[in-house]
C-alpha cells in the first residue's frame, strides 16, 4: 500500500539504490510510475506493506516501509530486489553494486568505483568536507540527518 513518503514514521526502514549513471527525466518519470505500481501491490505474507519512495537527483531510488504496521520479510525483500533488477535490465544501469561511491563535486553528482574514490582522496581531489551520499543509513530519521553529509561524518571518513 503506497502512502506519501512524508507520512511514514521516522523509524521506517529504507533501502537506497544508486545508479551508475544519471537517468533522464523521461526515464525517471517511467521509474516513478513503475515504482508506485510495485508498492501498491507489495506485501509480506499476504499483508500489504505501508510503503513509499523518493527519487533524488535523477540517480537515487529510495524505498521505505513502515515496519510497525507489517515488517518486510525475506520474500517481500526478495520481490523488491527483483523489481530493482528489472529496472537495471530495462535501463541498462547498475543499482545494486555497493562498491561505488556517489558524491558532490560542486553542483555535479559524481559516481566512482570505491578504488577510484580512494585515489581521489590520495590525490586530494576530494576532501573530508566533500559531500557524500551515505547509503548505509537504515531508516528515515538517519536518511534525513545523515544521508547527504561531509565525508568526515560518514563511513567514508576511513579513507582520510
Amino acid at each position: 500500500m503506497y502512502i506519501p513518503f512524508e507520512n511514514l514514521p521516522e523509524e521506517s526502514k529504507i533501502w537506497i539504490y544508486q545508479s551508475n549513471r544519471k537517468f533522464s527525466d523521461a526515464e525517471f518519470s517511467e521509474i516513478e510510475t513503475a515504482l508506485q505500481s510495485f508498492l501498491e501491490g507489495w506485501a509480506a505474507h499476504g499483508t500489504s506493506l505501508e510503503s513509499s519512495y523518493q527519487l533524488k537527483y535523477n540517480r537515487f531510488i529510495i524505498i521505505a516501509v513502515n515496519q510497525d504496521i507489517q515488517a518486510a520479510t525475506g520474500c517481500s525483500i526478495d520481490s523488491s530486489v527483483e523489481f530493482i533488477q528489472s529496472l537495471e535490465k530495462k535501463y541498462n544501469v547498475d543499482l545494486l553494486d555497493k562498491m561505488n561511491v556517489t558524491f558532490k563535486l560542486g553542483e555535479h553528482i559524481a559516481h566512482k568505483p570505491l578504488i577510484d574514490f580512494k585515489k581521489m582522496v590520495k590525490d586530494k581531489a576530494v576532501t573530508e568536507n566533500t559531500i557524500v551520499f551515505n547509503n548505509l543509513v537504515n531508516n528515515i530519521e538517519e536518511y534525513n540527518e545523515s544521508w547527504e553529509v561531509p565525508a568526515m561524518d560518514s563511513w567514508h571518513s576511513r579513507f582520510f
